[in-house]
């Protein structure tokens, strides 16, 4: 049991490197549509398109008895409608709260929610009792996330004005914003959770991604109908022609989807989140440090590398315990 833990910790750090890069894909992507809606409704058909013919290799098909619904609870199938509420949401608190807020946030409420799913078995998840060592390496796990994510964007922006802070009123008119951000983070946690039993529901990790991008896609579609969207693929200012990779976010977040519900029953939704986040960290500064995928490119410190090194010994100890 211990040596299938410890492969899924590794496929949780390998599914997490995933979205770094797909963040980059979908940037790309909306430079050329205009809109990071249609961006990310061109995403979530990607990757329905993509676990549709995953979910008939594997699975023969993608129909499962429509005595399901009634069945199970309601929430089972609000894996994709979190997963969009989530990106819609950071959309929004980006320009209030900023880049360093907007990530510390999310991250913190997942690690938060995921303990808090797995203490009192929420979801049906398996319940873990929580003991000190636990504690310890979860509390190890957000302290590298704050030096990887905290420390190097105030290194990128010591050279700003002194008066580009926000006064002590403005401050204080962001803690909306900021347990907004925080909320998310406890939405996306739930995302995995829920994925996961639907997984073991539906007896298929890869039909349950397809249903949670399906109800995704859905939903963009909708937001895309109020907004009166309509999808016009042009070439950015400055660019010769669009890149064919851009077109593929929606295939790494759906194997990043698929990875977690086969992993959450597994590992429990906290550990799963916090090799997740490990991954996400580690492929974060990889594309910083090396500009992958024409993202622009920034130093990579020695503490966000000790950072990144103290999430991994917090993920060890709540995997020991």
């Amino acid at each position: 049991m211990q040596g299938l833990e410890t492969f899924g910790v590794g496929i949780g750090v390998l599914a997490g490197l995933l979205l770094p890069i797909q963040t980059c894909l979908n940037s790309r992507l909306r430079e050329s549509v205009g809109s990071p809606f249609l961006s990310s409704l061109i995403s979530f058909i990607g990757g329905t398109v993509f676990l549709f013919i995953v979910t008939l290799c594997v699975n023969g098909s993608v129909l499962f008895p429509l005595s399901t619904f009634a069945q199970n609870p309601a929430w089972l199938w609000l894996g994709g409608l979190f997963g969009v509420i989530g990106l819609t949401t950071n959309i929004f608190i980006f320009p209030k709260i900023g880049g360093v807020q907007t990530a510390i946030l999310p991250i913190t409420g997942q690690i938060i929610m995921g303990l808090i799913i797995d203490t009192f078995g929420l979801f049906y998840s398996a319940q873990q009792t929580l003991n000190i060592t636990r504690l310890l390496g979860i509390l190890l796990v957000i302290a590298g996330v704050g030096g990887a994510v905290v420390l190097g964007q105030k290194r990128s922006h010591k050279n700003l004005p002194s008066d580009s802070s926000p006064s002590d009123e403005q401050d204080a008119g962001l803690w909306g914003w900021r347990a907004l951000a925080l909320g998310t983070g406890f939405l996306m946690a739930a995302q995995s959770a829920i994925n996961g039993h639907l997984g073991v529901v539906l007896g298929s990790s890869a039909k349950s991604a397809f249903v949670s991008f399906t109800v995704g896609t859905i939903v963009l579609a909708l937001i895309a109908c109020v907004l009166k969207l309509k999808i016009r693929i042009r070439v950015p200012q400055g660019k010769t022609k669009n890149p064919w990779w851009m077109y593929f976010g929606g295939v790494l977040g759906a194997l990043f989807v698929a990875g977690n519900a086969l992993l959450v029953p597994v590992l429990g939704t906290g550990l799963t989140i916090m090799a997740a986040l490990t991954g996400m960290i580690t492929g974060s500064l990889m594309v910083d440090k090396f500009g992958l995928l024409q993202a622009p490119q920034r130093a990579v410190t020695l503490t966000q590398v000790l950072s990144l090194g103290v999430m991994v010994i917090g993920i060890a100890l709540v995997r020991l315990t």
